[in-house]
């Protein structure tokens, strides 16, 4: 069985590291270039022309994995059905944006009302086909579940949407998001793996993608997600959480993920009740750490440990 576990990690691995080099020079072709915010670091403005929609290196490697699973795995389904759902959002935003060179891409009610859509498919499947429950495991208390009753399915749309939502803010950096997620994959993984749950194939092979897209993607990257790439892993961290009844521990191994959208609300509240003053330099909060002094590389090295070390916490409390 160990083996067997490491097997998809490495195929996805292969698989993100050979497509770099095809898909990345093809997108320079196509000028699908990112454009970097004028208020933001002045550090981020070289790197203006640097390709996106990278996400479909990551979506790439873990659907062709995980298709070599799938008939003996049919429980991947639902979890790949969520990443692909929220990457293809995700790809149709970016390509309005970067190559019909439209700035505004999908309109924020568009957006949401796909992300609803793909939510209310993924529940429907969960609840009448894979028939999971929606009973919550909670953290630290072994055997206890947490059940909201008529409100657990408006509890799943709030915890998927603000998930996905959560890790496109996070994809600001370069290898943040990958960095990031690659902990919360592995934990997955470990997960799977120690309950007997035969989500593992998806899980690992998002592990394998992600180490292939960082070779291209950490400091100075060559490509950037994109939101086909932030979008999907939102998907995928939230489909495995429903999977393995674990949405509650998305608040721990996912923390960053939260940390980066409530500084977004945060800062948009206060800017508004104060009449034009910021609570952070700037948002997402990563952006504030980097006005503070932070170098690029070390906001991505703490935060990846800060989600490491959630990561073992959340493992204590299963």
């Amino acid at each position: 069985m160990n083996d067997t576990v490491v097997l998809p990690v490495l195929v996805s691995f292969a698989i993100s590291a050979l497509l770099g080099p095809v898909i990345i020079p093809y997108l320079r072709r196509l000028k699908v270039g990112q454009t970097q915010r004028e208020d933001g670091p002045k550090s981020h403005l070289k790197k203006n022309g640097t390709p996106t929609m990278g996400g479909v290196i990551i979506l790439g490697s873990v659907v062709i994995t995980s298709l070599l699973y799938v008939k003996e795995y049919p429980e991947i389904l639902p979890i790949l059905f969520l990443t692909l759902g929220f990457g293809l959002i995700g790809f149709i935003d970016d390509y309005i944006k970067v190559v019909l060179k439209r700035s505004m891409g999908l309109r924020a009610w568009q957006k949401m009302a796909l992300q609803i859509v793909v939510t209310f498919v993924f529940a429907y499947f969960l609840l009448h086909q894979a028939q999971v429950s929606l009973l919550m495991k909670i953290p630290f208390l072994e055997g206890k579940y947490l059940d909201l009753g008529i409100l657990n399915v408006p509890f799943l749309f709030f915890v998927v949407i603000g998930t996905v939502n959560g890790t496109n803010f996070t994809d600001g950096l370069d290898g943040l998001a990958s960095s990031v997620t690659v902990m919360v994959a592995t934990f997955f993984s470990v997960v799977a793996v120690g309950t007997g749950s035969d989500i593992w194939p998806v899980t690992c092979a998002v592990v394998g993608a992600l180490l292939g897209f960082l070779l291209f993607n950490v400091y100075p990257a060559s490509v950037f997600m994109g939101d086909t790439g932030s979008l999907a892993l939102g998907g995928f961290v939230a489909a495995s959480a429903y999977m393995l009844q674990m949405p509650v521990f998305i608040a721990i191994v996912g923390f960053i993920y939260l940390l980066e959208v409530v500084s977004v609300m945060l800062q948009v509240s206060y800017f508004k009740l104060t009449g034009g003053k910021r609570f952070f330099k700037m948002a997402p909060i990563h952006h504030h750490f980097e006005l503070s002094g932070w170098s690029e590389t070390k906001v991505v090295a703490v935060f990846s440990i800060v989600t490491a070390l959630l990561c073992l916490i959340a493992l204590m409390g299963i």
